[in-house]
């Protein structure tokens, strides 16, 4: 059987200066950065970034906390598996981050900081374990169905049920994750962090978890992860009594607007800091003052 194309980290090895690690997860390596100690961070990531989008809160929060930021399979420096022995579901997703988790056997609550696909991925794993989450930190995304009138955007759509179209934008020409380093941001990518964020996803077999998550999108109760989000929807009450701060660009044409005022309207009580000036990625369109806040957040909510 062919190889995956290697990942090669050395152009950006200076933004991301972290040691790997590796789970042995059902045969598949499955990576994460260990960085520090401390109360422990759970940084979970989305698509199409992996741990290289969490880069900067890392190196400013290790000092002080055990900052944990994990590659899901198929993404960053993961194993990239076909999908007859992988299945790419949300189901799996969340199990993997518990089989973590329990791997890491932390003693401490954790702080979950999620964005995009990390949000349902993490608070599925929340909902279940209410009670070993001390902290949760959002940044654009969902753990609930689309707001009332929301549709999937057409660029998605297109993706989610046009399989020849997806298999050659996304698996041949890498478009997905092409048009994420322009369109998820408001105010530029740097050529490194260009680099960086697409490194991964450098070949057709590499790109198969970028094309998988938007097709694993439920829509109707006949959808494979359609259950899951459901029961997160309907139990995320089970987490009001955890301190919140939300992250929010404005700029983001799938996670707009209306998802920030629908965590609102589900947490009240939650830190809300919108940025008029970035998008989908607003970790990479404000690091300097999201890591301040990260910072005085961790500080007011001690565990």
């Amino acid at each position: 059987m062919k190889k995956n194309k290697p990942v090669d980290i050395s152009p950006f090895r200076h933004l991301y200066p972290f040691k790997s690690h590796y789970m042995d997860l059902n045969g598949f390596k499955y990576h994460y950065i260990d960085e520090g100690s401390g109360d422990p961070i759970i940084m979970i990531h989305g698509n199409p970034t992996w741990s290289f989008y969490y880069r900067n809160l890392v190196k400013e929060l290790s000092p002080k906390f055990r900052t944990i930021a994990l590659d899901h399979i198929g993404c960053g420096l993961s194993d990239k598996p076909d999908i007859k022995t992988y299945d790419y579901r949300l189901k799996s997703r969340v199990n993997d981050i518990e089989a973590l988790l329990d791997y890491l056997d932390l003693k401490e609550k954790l702080t979950l900081v999620v964005h995009d696909w990390g949000g349902i991925i993490g608070m599925a794993y929340a909902v279940k374990h209410p009670e070993r989450v001390k902290r949760i930190i959002i940044m654009n995304t969902a753990a609930f169905f689309p707001p009332k009138n929301k549709k999937l955007p057409i660029r998605l759509r297109l993706i989610r049920n046009v399989c020849p179209f997806a298999r050659v934008a996304v698996l041949g020409f890498n478009l997905f994750a092409y048009s994420a380093l322009f369109m998820a941001t408001k105010k530029g990518l740097s050529k490194d962090v260009k680099s960086g964020l697409i490194a991964p996803y450098n070949s057709w077999k590499n790109r198969i978890a970028t094309l998988k998550f938007v097709q694993d999108i439920p829509l109707s109760e006949k959808d494979p992860s359609y259950s899951i989000v459901k029961h997160v929807d309907e139990n995320l009450h089970k987490l009001s009594n955890i301190p919140m701060m939300i992250f929010w660009g404005s700029h983001d044409f799938v996670f707009d607007l209306s998802y920030l005022s629908e965590w609102q309207l589900r947490f009240p009580d939650a830190e809300v800091h919108t940025f008029s000036n970035a998008g989908h990625y607003v970790l990479e369109d404000e690091p300097d003052k999201i890591i301040i806040l990260v910072k005085k957040f961790l500080e007011n909510h001690p565990i």
